[in-house]
């Protein structure tokens, strides 16, 4: 049987909505359903939370997840990176518990609206492939091509991107430019050794999974938070059923 890992990484400091990975959301903290959602899947083996805060670890515990750990606090502030923070995880369960899983599964807490069929899909396209990873995407709100810099010293702009074969993108009628997906927060999937061995999160063979643009929440503000409780509330996710 294939050990497949999920990860729920939930620091402490929250600038944007602060205590937001413990915020209640349709009854529930918000972390409690990325925990929900990993112990629903069947194919995922184990569920731990990687966190620097001992408030978060005792609600994710109350919740069914694992705490092998308290992350330290150098791989917990504004500019750590997931690698940083997955690297120590599953550097620290090989060294403490000689376990190393086949595959990762990211679960972001503030991206809590999930279906456990697209878990599923997700997990059994990565094992049936030789991908590095997988991520979910929705196509994008909007075009990078139509995107400027501007540039303080000479005070114009410049294009963000351009290609050699469509001269002035931005210029282009849209439905002339090609198809741009967003990767959101729903889920990731990596094989552990593009992590610990090539130090990436995604490695350069990518899979994608491409959901609707209604369902692609991420929670960093109020109006996110309020979004995603409403998108609980009426879709059937997973969540809490009292």
């Amino acid at each position: 049987m294939k050990k497949i890992l999920a990860i729920i990484p939930a620091r402490g400091g929250s600038k944007g909505l602060p205590g937001k990975n413990i915020k209640p959301i349709a009854g529930h903290p918000l972390i409690a359903y990325s925990i929900k959602a990993a112990l629903d899947s069947p194919s995922v083996t184990r569920v731990i939370v990687s966190t620097d805060s001992e408030e978060i670890a005792q609600v994710a515990r109350s919740y069914g997840a694992e705490i092998p750990f308290i992350r330290p606090s150098e791989f917990a502030n504004d500019l750590s990176t997931d690698l940083e923070v997955f690297t120590h995880a599953l550097d620290w369960l090989e060294m403490n518990e000689n376990y190393k899983p086949d595959l990762v599964v990211q679960f972001r807490p503030t991206s809590p609206v999930r279906f456990l069929h697209d878990i599923e899909i997700c997990i059994h396209k990565m094992q049936s492939s030789e991908a590095d990873s997988l991520r979910i995407v929705t196509p994008a709100f909007h075009t990078p091509f139509k995107m400027w810099v501007l540039d303080e010293a000479s005070a114009q702009m410049q294009p963000l991107l351009q290609q050699d074969i469509i001269r002035e993108s931005y210029n282009q009628p849209r439905q002339n430019l090609p198809e741009i997906y967003w990767q959101i927060g729903t889920l990731d999937v990596i094989r552990t050794d593009v992590i610990t061995e090539r130090k990436s999160m995604s490695g350069k063979n990518i899979l994608p999974y491409i959901i609707e643009q209604q369902f692609a929440v991420d929670i960093d503000d109020l109006g996110s938070f309020k979004r995603a409780e409403e998108m609980i509330l009426k879709y059937d996710c997973v969540k809490f059923v009292s």
